[in-house]
């Protein structure tokens, strides 16, 4: 039986045989309120090149019609698992019509119902990517049997229904929308319930489109609407210059939705973003651009993925990477942007990710083979985001960027509304740089791995460059990943970087083609020598970048020196990667923090800081000097807490970190008596987050009860405090607390995505190695059932999250080699557990390093 599974051998059968028309949608919602399921009718017109049987996929817990042709056939006989077989399709014009009871779900797939604690009403929306739309109407669901889509809503009075097409009057509680235009099943939605809107439009040289804002009324007062109108107004704006396309879609919504497991999602003209990007208390620049940057990466998707819609699944790198790599730029380039510096916050976060998934033994070409819909759900990951979009950047590199974007419009013109295949982009790319694609997309596209470029150089004696080389290796790939390490042609840039008056500064920059083992650079011969030479400069291409012995020493001493946020991202960049390989120490890179954080000017990067450090005292330290580490940074995060300028983006960064690392008696006294208003630290406003963290940290260490935590969610009883407070009665150290949320998540399946995602986060604290050492047993006990009965999301969240990463030991390694051996898991099931004892491994190899410098 196929299960929930499609394979692509399935769907290029199906798409061989069918094209379809158009979907009449009918949806009663009249009993959200109460829950449980609601009838979907769906008539689906198709036109079939032969008259072989076909099926159409739909999950409900109950078909009570299927008439295919106007002929009635039993959903007992025809309807199983996901599919509802047609075995006399004629050849020709075909009319199929549903009728089922589908299932509101808490999961953050298909229809998602929520219900607000603040005014006790429901909330809707639908979630289809990957395979998700047949939760809600019956439909062929891959994304090459595009078709209309035509909703007609019933919904309670009072209600607003939002769908991709603009929101008809109700009539007597019904929306009628009109049909979409061709769009795939996965990016149709719907969202409902009283939900708030703001609206404003876009004003385009001939055109005016309408935009809309919505969230929940309790995040109303939240809801700064002028800063995301202004947002995507000029996204809108670059978008419309570099395209060279109409936007696609008759209006453009976006909609602030609870419990949502992704950032967002590109439903076409009706885009969904996780609600908690409504900030309700303060939070630091970075989190604005992080927010920008998803809302132009929707907004990207409108042409890039909605208009023109990869034929499989095995493309979703180029949908993704893409999005991300114009959203970038759009933040970077694009006039009166607040984030010029934005290539900052890429290498300093997105390669970041990318490097690290990319040295897993899941390890993959960005082309990855997809067989079927099990490989998609977990390939939403750092080789499909990160190195897709890092990679993009170097091919605008190599081919020009006033190239590529001629080589965007020619390919949106040529398959509007279409499928496509990575090789119509890259026909268009050729044909507009006159570059040659097919060598480049092998090397880089269909290997897996990472390259390492390292500067060869002589100096004489009067400080004159003699000899520089760029050396390009291909370190062996992970244990356990397919594929050949291989060397790749790189565009890269190369800095010149001066000490004058305590500043590194540029002074001159090269840019050259890096291919093969070593690339002579006859242009740096000659020249004095420099305190630094940066490969990779400008972050151009993809590849670990390591330093001269004299480059390194003038960086660690002056790395918060950089007149520039770039390199400065670059360089930590480096002594993190070193840090993960085992190169550096844990204590020395503390103490490279320590001396260059201070002068760090960009937040985002001072939050990843913080953020690797506290994980490097955690996993990469060796035990037995781990607590004077923690006790190191615990110190210095209130030193620089006490520094930071009132009021600013910096102090609410390290108060966040002296927070979560906390830990002396006296510094926990502080965060209680910052709780109660016994003690304040100037400019710092304890609002409603920060006591939450306040609360969790003290309940993580004992210092805080039910009591106080009941309390705190009195204070806050709102979707957000019911999260904070599971998560916070998770992390006490009391095994009644352990039991308690593990039972709540592992032998309950009643809890909704977020708070089981909560209750989790809670359960696992680094500081609570003993006390949760016994639930390594207990994880392999139940994994393969819970990965069984529970949805995807659900299951990859407990896989993932209770997996034991904290217990960093051989003992772990052979009990997780054990249970790959015995338990025969599928195979995105052995991936995730796979990935997870990776960590564990580089962990033994961090330890062993930072013990080795004792």
């Amino acid at each position: 039986m196929p299960g929930t599974n499609l394979t692509r051998q399935e769907a290029q059968e199906r798409a061989r045989l069918l094209g379809v028309d158009s979907y009449d949608i009918a949806l009663d919602l009249s009993g959200a309120r109460e829950g449980g399921t609601f009838r979907s009718e769906t008539t689906v017109r198709f036109t079939a090149r032969a008259a072989e049987p076909v099926f159409v996929d739909l999950i409900a817990p109950r078909v009570r019609e299927v008439v295919l042709n106007g002929a009635a056939l039993d959903p007992a006989e025809v309807f199983a698992d996901s599919r509802i077989a047609l075995a006399d399709v004629a050849e020709g014009a075909n009319e199929l019509r549903v009728v089922a009871d589908c299932a509101y779900t808490n999961t953050g797939e298909g229809l998602h119902r929520f219900v607000d604690p603040v005014d006790e009403q429901v909330y809707l929306y639908t979630q289809f990517e990957v395979p998700d739309a047949r939760r809600v109407f019956a439909c062929f669901e891959q994304p090459d049997l595009k078709a209309t889509f035509r909703f007609t809503v019933t919904a309670p009075e009072g209600w607003t229904v939002v769908s991709n097409s603009p929101t008809p009057e109700p009539e007597n509680g019904v929306w009628r929308f009109e049909p979409t235009p061709r769009i795939s099943t996965y990016i149709t939605a719907l969202i409902a319930g009283p939900y708030h809107s703001v609206h404003s439009s876009w004003e385009g040289a001939d055109r005016s489109v309408p935009l809309g804002l919505y969230c929940r009324p309790s995040l109303a007062e939240h809801l700064d609407a002028d800063a995301l109108f202004e947002v995507t107004r000029q996204g809108f704006d670059w978008f419309q210059e570099k395209f060279d396309h109409p936007y696609p879609f008759a209006k453009y919504d976006q909609l602030f939705v609870p419990e949502f497991n992704a950032g967002a999602m590109e439903n076409a003209g009706a885009v969904t973003i996780r609600d908690q990007y409504v900030f309700r208390s303060k939070v630091t620049d970075a989190a604005y651009e992080v927010r920008a940057e998803t809302v132009l990466h929707e907004l990207a998707h409108m042409w890039f993925g909605d208009l023109v819609t990869m034929e499989w699944w095995n493309d979703l790198w180029l949908n993704e990477s893409f999005a991300t790599y114009t959203s970038i730029a759009c933040q970077a380039h694009a006039p009166g942007s607040r984030w010029p510096h934005a290539w900052t916050s890429f290498a300093n976060q997105m390669k970041t990710w990318a490097y690290r998934q990319d040295q897993l033994p899941s390890t993959h070409p960005i082309m990855a083979e997809i067989r079927d819909l099990d490989d998609v759900l977990v390939n939403f990951d750092g080789i499909t985001y990160a190195k897709g979009a890092s990679v993009l950047k170097q091919l605008v590199a190599y081919v020009g960027q006033d190239a590529f974007f001629r080589g965007v419009q020619a390919y949106f013109k040529r398959h509007a509304w279409g499928n496509t295949r990575l090789t119509d982009l890259l026909t268009a790319l050729e044909e507009t740089s006159g570059r040659d694609l097919k060598s480049w997309s092998r090397a880089w596209l269909e290997t897996a791995g990472i390259n390492v470029l390292r500067p060869e150089l002589a100096v004489d004696a009067d400080g004159t460059i003699t000899a520089f080389a760029v050396r390009q290796e291909a370190p062996a790939l992970p244990a356990g990943a397919s594929g050949e390490p291989v060397l790749r042609p790189h565009r890269i840039a190369i800095g010149l970087y001066a000490l004058r008056e305590g500043r590194l500064e540029r002074t001159d920059r090269i840019e050259l083609d890096v291919d093969g083992e070593l690339t002579e650079v006859p242009e740096l011969v000659g020249r004095a020598r420099p305190d630094v030479l940066l490969l990779n400069d400008d972050d151009l291409s993809y590849a670990k970048v390591r330093l001269d012995p004299d480059s390194m020493a003038a960086v660690t001493a002056h790395l918060g020196d950089f007149t520039e946020s770039l390199p400065r991202a670059l360089c930590w960049a480096s002594a993190w990667d070193m840090t993960r390989d085992g190169e550096m120490a844990a204590r020395d890179y503390l103490a490279l923090v320590l001396s260059g954080i201070g002068k760090e000017t960009d937040i985002g990067v001072v939050q990843t800081l913080h953020r690797q450090v506290k994980l490097a005292l955690d996993l990469y330290a060796a035990p037995e000097w781990r607590e004077t580490g923690l006790a190191t940074w615990s110190d210095a995060t209130l030193e620089r807490l006490r520094e930071a300028a009132p009021g600013s983006d910096h102090q609410l960064a390290w108060a966040r970190a002296f927070i979560a690392t906390a830990r002396t008696g006296e510094q926990l006294d502080l965060l209680a008596a910052l709780l109660d208003g016994s003690e304040s630290i100037g400019g710092l406003a304890v609002d409603t987050d920060l006591r939450w963290a306040l609360v969790q940290r003290l309940a993580a260490t004992g210092r805080a009860d039910t009591a106080l935590i009941d309390a705190e969610l009195a204070r806050d009883a709102t979707s957000a405090g019911e999260r904070h407070a599971a998560a916070a009665r998770a992390a006490r150290p009391l095994p009644e607390a352990k039991a308690e949320a593990w039972a709540s998540v592992v032998e309950s399946d009643t809890l909704p995505n977020a708070l089981q995602e909560a209750v989790i986060s809670g359960f696992v604290q680094t500081d609570q190695r003993e006390l949760l050492a016994p639930y390594t047993e207990k994880y392999f006990a139940v994994l393969k059932d819970v990965w069984a009965g529970r949805s995807h999301e659900m299951a990859q969240q407990i896989a993932v999250g209770l997996y034991p990463a904290i217990q960093v030991s051989r003992q772990t390694l052979e009990v997780t080699d054990a249970w790959l051996a015995t338990a025969e898991p599928s195979a995105a099931l052995r991936r995730l557990v796979t990935e997870s004892r990776a960590g564990i491994e580089r962990a033994l190899t961090a330890q062993a390093a930072d013990a080795a410098t004792d």
